[in-house]
């Protein structure tokens, strides 16, 4: 179950489709210490793209996972599927309309896949996603209760603290942290070297780290190492 497997993990790389990414350093991070890849992005997600990107990730070992962020982008092939509810949108559409539209339309392929509900709680105001999404910034207080709803109300496997490209706030993860019991923390966002994924992985369960890979290769890596034992 892929929950379970979840639970020993520590590192995700997330890898854009809609951004280019060359050979040697796809094999890096295929090489990488990191548990698991998923692909996944907010603007000009193509179904064309993201099955390239999946072929190109057919040698791997590690799992790979599609974040369902646009319903043209749903192909099979991977080996599970993350749906993001938005908890801090302030547009129902986020949390619940495109979920019953994708179950009309794509309910006998979901039925087949392994797939799991992620709660999202988005924080920076420049970030696309956050616009894209209608977000409302939420206090260190919303975060938690936005914890306690997704554990306790929604008993979703992970709760997502988002930053998008912005180096977050440490007490915030940490308060988030201690609501939590079953329901596993992720943190993304901004994080760039070794010191900024230890200090953020003290708390969160899994840190996810994306933008520094199309900017630093070798540092993007160096972040895998709160993996080593």
């Amino acid at each position: 179950m892929l929950k379970e497997k979840m639970k020993s993990w520590k590192h995700i790389f997330k890898l854009d489709p809609a951004k280019s990414i060359n050979d040697a350093d796809l094999n890096k991070i295929k090489q990488s210490q990191t548990d698991a890849l998923i692909i996944g992005g907010t603007d000009n997600i193509e179904a064309t793209d993201v099955i390239d990107l999946l072929l190109r990730l057919t040698d791997t070992s590690l799992p790979v996972i599609l974040e369902v962020s646009t319903m043209k982008a749903i192909v099979p092939g991977f080996d599970f599927y993350f749906i993001p509810l938005v908890l801090n949108s302030q547009d129902k559409k986020w949390m619940m309309d495109i979920h019953h539209h994708a179950i009309k339309e794509y309910k006998e392929y979901l039925d087949y896949a392994d797939y799991f509900l992620e709660g999202y709680c988005i924080f920076n105001e420049d970030a696309k996603v956050f616009k894209k999404t209608n977000c409302k910034k939420p206090t260190t207080e919303d975060a938690v209760a936005y914890a306690y709803m997704a554990e306790n109300f929604f008993k979703l496997p992970s709760f997502y603290i988002e930053y998008s490209g912005k180096y977050g706030d440490v007490d915030i993860v940490k308060a988030v942290k201690a609501e939590l019991k079953e329901t596993l923390l992720f943190y993304g966002g901004g994080i760039k070297t070794l010191h900024e994924a230890k200090e953020m992985s003290a708390y969160a369960d899994v840190i996810i780290v994306g933008n520094v890979i199309y900017e630093n290769i070798d540092q993007a890596i160096e972040t895998t190492k709160i993996n080593e034992k």
